[in-house]
C-alpha cells in the first residue's frame, strides 16, 4: 500500500492496533534481522573528502552487524550497562554510526553536537553522568579533540576516552603528512579520571557476536539534546519502540533494500539518526554519508549531482538551507535515478520548492518532526497532494491535535483555527521526554499530547500548517506578533533566501519587531531598500520591523534552522549600545550570554562609566546587564 493521503494513513492504522504489529522490540533485533535478510547488501558509505571519485569505504549489512557487536561488547567491557552513557563526539564517519548503534545496544547513548563550545559539551556530560566518551584524535583543521578534552576536565563521572583516527579514511600522500600536522592537546595528561585509548585497537579485540543478553525489552536507549532555536540545548530521552517506530514509517512508506539514500545530515541529529538510519535498518537501503561535516563539508555542493550519479541515489535526505544552495549551481551530472527528496527542519518556501522540482524533475516531500517525538511526525504523502507550505498529513499511529488554552482549560480548535501542535505518536515518551524532570511540568495536555510549542492549524483535508513557534511570539506593548508573517514577506524579495524575525528591546513597548536576512548569491538589494519592501508587504502596521539587517550568513542550527537565541544577542548589543552612545555613556556591550535564571544578559566593559549612568540608560528595556568579569 502506498501513502497518497488520509484514507492510506486511515487504513494502515486499521490494520491492527500498533502494539499488536509485529516488530522487533529492540535495537540489536532490528539490526540483525535485517543483516540476516540482506547479509551482502550494502548499508553504509562514508567518504572522507566530497570528490565523485575519492576513497570510499562501505559496510555490507552483515559487516556492520559484526562491527556493531563488537562496539557494544566493547562499550560493556568498560563498565556500561543498560542505564550507564556512551556520548558520542564526533563528525559523521562509520565509526560514529558505530558508536551510536553499539551504545545503544550496550547502554544509553548520547550523540552531542561537536560544534559546541567545551563549557556545553561538558555540560551535557554532567547532565547525563557519561562514563565513556567517543570523540576524534586530534586532526587538521578541526578542534573537536581539544574542545572534548577541555569538556572532560569539567565531567567527573567520564572514566574512558576512545579516540577515532580519521586518517585511515585518506590515502597516501595525505595520510603521510596527517602524523606532522597532529595538533597537540595540552594538558591532556591533566586528565587524571579518564584514561585514553584507540577506538580502533579496542574495538578489534572483541568478539564479532553479542556476549550479553540485550534484554529483548524496551527501554531507553537514547539521549538527544535538542538543536534548541528559542534558548539552551535540553536532554531528550528517547525508547527503542520511539526509533523502531521511525524505521517502520520510512520502511513502510518510502524505502526498501533497493533503495540508496544520500544523507550529508549529522548523525547526532535525529533527522540522520531516526528518520534515515532507521529506516536504512528496518528496509535495507543503503546509506551514504559524504564528509565529515556533511553538507558543510568542503565541496559538497560543488560535488552534490555527481555524488548523486556516482551511488546511483534513489533519495536525498535535505534541509532548505541545502536546497537553496544546490538551486545555485547548474545539475551537471545523471541524476535520473532520484525519484524523491525528503525535506526537513525547517519550512521550505514555496518559491524555492517550485524552483527545486522545476530544475531537477525530483519529488519534493516535506515533513515535520522533532526531537521531543524521537522525530517523525508528519509528511505531505509521496504519492498524494502536497500543499506546498504545509508539512502534509500525520503518519499512522501519530495523533496531532491542534489546542489552544482557554479560563476554562485547553481546548480543542477548530478547522483552520491556531493553536498550538501537539502530538502524541510511539515516539512520544510521555511524562518523561526530558531528562530533567522539572523541564517535563505542562509539557503535555492530557498527559498524552507533547505541547511543541509550534503554532499551527489543520484544514479541512487534514493537513498541518505550521503559523510560527508560541515561544517565538513578538509581544509589542501587550499585542502579539507572529514572526511568520514578516518572515514570509521577506523571502518574497527576489534577492532574499533566508530570513529570521525577532523582537528586539524597546524602552517603550518591551520588545518591537526585527529582522535579519541572508542574500542569495550576487544579490545588491540594501538594507533601506527591504525596509521599504515591508512597508509594502507587511499587512499588520504593528508588525512591521524598525530594523532590517543584511548578514553574509544567517546563523544556523546544523541541520538548517535560524538559530534565532544568537540573533536577539546581536539585537541586544546594537540597540544597547545605540543607546548608551546617544547618552554618551562610554560603556559597551562586549557579549550577551544566555542565563538559566535571568534570560539573555548584556555584559558591558565599563570604559570609565559608572553604574549609575548605565542604569540610567538601560534600565529602560527589560533584559538584564551585568559588568563584564
Amino acid at each position: 500500500m502506498g501513502f497518497a493521503g488520509m484514507e492510506d494513513r486511515l487504513a494502515i492504522e486499521n490494520e491492527m492496533p500498533w502494539e499488536e504489529r509485529d516488530l522487533p522490540k529492540t535495537l540489536y533485533h532490528m539490526l540483525a534481522g535485517t543483516a540476516h535478510k540482506y547479509p551482502q547488501g550494502k548499508a553504509i558509505s562514508y567518504q572522507l573528502l566530497s570528490g565523485p571519485k575519492d576513497k570510499a569505504e562501505t559496510l555490507t549489512w552483515s559487516e556492520l552487524l559484526g562491527l556493531t557487536c563488537q562496539a557494544a561488547n566493547l562499550f560493556r567491557s568498560l563498565g556500561i550497562h543498560e542505564t550507564d552513557v556512551v556520548a558520542c563526539v564526533l563528525p559523521n564517519c562509520n565509526e560514529t554510526l558505530l558508536t551510536i548503534l553499539g551504545g545503544a545496544i550496550a547502554g544509553i547513548v548520547n550523540p552531542i553536537n561537536p560544534l559546541l563550545e567545551p563549557e556545553q559539551i561538558a555540560a551535557i556530560l554532567r547532565e547525563t553522568n557519561a562514563k565513556v566518551v567517543v570523540t576524534l584524535k586530534p586532526f587538521p583543521k578541526t578542534d573537536v579533540a581539544q574542545k572534548v578534552a577541555e569538556a572532560v576536565r569539567h565531567a567527573p563521572h567520564v572514566n574512558t576516552v576512545l579516540e577515532v583516527d580519521l586518517n585511515r579514511y585518506l590515502t597516501p600522500p595525505k595520510s603521510w603528512l596527517v602524523p606532522l600536522m597532529r595538533p597537540k592537546i595540552e594538558g591532556k595528561a591533566m586528565i587524571a579520571h579518564a584514561d585514553y585509548f584507540d577506538f580502533t585497537a579496542e574495538l578489534r579485540k572483541q568478539p564479532n557476536k553479542l556476549t550479553f543478553d540485550d534484554g529483548g525489552k524496551d527501554r531507553v536507549a537514547f539521549y538527544f539534546h535538542t538543536g534548541g532555536t528559542t534558548g539552551m540545548p535540553k536532554v531528550a530521552q528517547h525508547k527503542y519502540s520511539g526509533a523502531i517506530y521511525n524505521g517502520w514509517v520510512g520502511h513502510r512508506l518510502l524505502f526498501t533494500e533497493e533503495d540508496n539514500m544520500m544523507c550529508p545530515l549529522p548523525l547526532f541529529h535525529v533527522f540522520a539518526c531516526h528518520v534515515v538510519v532507521m529506516a536504512a535498518l528496518a528496509s535495507g537501503a543503503h546509506v551514504v554519508f559524504p564528509t565529515p561535516a556533511g553538507y558543510r563539508g568542503d565541496g559538497v555542493f560543488d560535488n552534490f549531482w555527481k555524488l548523486i550519479e556516482r551511488w546511483k541515489i534513489t533519495f536525498i535526505i535535505t534541509v532548505p538551507t541545502a536546497i537553496s544552495a544546490k538551486m545555485q549551481r547548474p545539475v551537471d551530472a545523471d541524476i535520473s535515478t532520484v525519484k524523491t527528496a525528503f525535506s526537513g527542519s525547517a519550512p521550505l518556501p514555496v518559491e524555492l520548492f517550485r524552483r527545486f522540482e522545476e530544475t531537477t524533475g525530483v519529488n519534493v516531500v516535506e515533513g515535520y518532526g522533532l526531537t521531543e517525538a524521537t522525530c517523525l511526525v508528519s509528511c505531505n504523502p509521496p504519492e498524494g497532494e502536497k500543499k506546498i507550505g504545509s508539512i502534509g498529513i500525520p503518519f499512522p499511529y501519530s495523533d496531532v491535535r491542534i489546542i489552544k488554552g482557554t479560563p476554562e482549560g485547553p481546548k480543542d480548535c477548530a478547522t483552520d483555527e491556531i493553536g498550538e501542535i501537539c502530538v502524541s505518536t510511539p515516539g512520544v515518551y510521555a511524562g518523561n521526554t526530558y531528562t530533567e524532570a522539572e523541564k517535563n511540568v505542562d509539557l503535555y495536555y492530557d498527559e498524552k499530547y507533547l505541547r511543541t510549542g509550534d503554532l499551527g492549524r489543520i484544514d479541512a483535508d487534514g493537513y498541518v500548517w505550521i503559523t510560527g513557534r508560541a515561544k517565538d511570539l513578538i509581544i509589542r506593548g501587550g499585542h502579539n506578533i507572529d514572526p511568520a508573517e514578516i518572515e514570509e514577506a521577506l523571502l518574497g524579495h527576489e534577492d532574499v533566501a533566508f530570513a529570521g524575525a525577532i523582537g528586539q528591546p524597546d524602552p517603550y513597548s518591551g520588545e518591537v519587531p526585527c529582522a535579519y536576512v541572508e542574500l542569495v548569491e550576487g544579490a545588491t538589494v540594501t538594507e533601506a531598500a527591504l525596509m521599504d519592501y515591508c512597508k509594502i508587504h507587511v499587512h499588520e502596521r504593528a508588525a512591521r520591523p524598525k530594523f532590517v539587517g543584511i548578514l553574509d550568513e544567517l546563523p544556523k542550527t546544523a541541520v538548517g534552522k535560524v538559530f534565532k537565541p544568537e540573533l536577539r544577542k546581536m539585537a541586544i548589543t546594537r540597540v544597547y549600545n545605540a543607546a548608551l552612545e546617544a547618552a554618551n555613556v562610554q560603556a559597551r556591550v562586549e557579549g550577551v550570554v544566555d542565563d538559566k535564571t535571568r534570560g539573555l544578559v548584556a555584559q558591558l566593559r565599563r570604559n570609565g562609566a559608572d553604574d549609575e549612568d548605565v542604569a540610567h540608560v538601560l534600565g529602560n528595556f527589560t533584559n538584564a546587564w551585568e559588568w563584564e568579569e
